[in-house]
């Protein structure tokens, strides 16, 4: 059940490559983002805007984007039809009790 994202002004990530999703304002994102940068591994889907998330894709690039990562996760859950947060708090403790 995975399918695109926006990530912002008409750009879009496919969900079953996403690693991580963080904030873009700690220094080591700094560093990371810069490297990227450098690599040619950063896609810049802010618009010129300030980068506010950076998505860590499964082939080691990057997206950068202007929305906040909780709007980020908030869409994705949409597309897996997770409705709250508290959901998907849930969920995590549960495949904890499992593992």
């Amino acid at each position: 059940m995975d399918g695109f994202i926006s990530v912002g002004f008409g750009n879009y990530i496919h969900l079953s490559r996403v690693n991580a999703i963080t904030h873009a304002d700690s220094a080591p994102i700094k560093r990371m983002i810069q490297m990227a940068k450098d690599q040619l591994h950063a896609v810049d889907a802010t618009q010129g805007r300030k980068t506010k998330a950076v998505i860590m894709m499964s082939d080691g690039s990057m997206v950068l984007s202007a929305l906040l990562p909780e709007t980020i996760i908030r869409r994705a859950n949409h597309v897996y039809g997770v409705s709250t947060e508290s959901d998907v708090l849930t969920d995590m403790s549960k495949e904890e009790e499992t593992v």
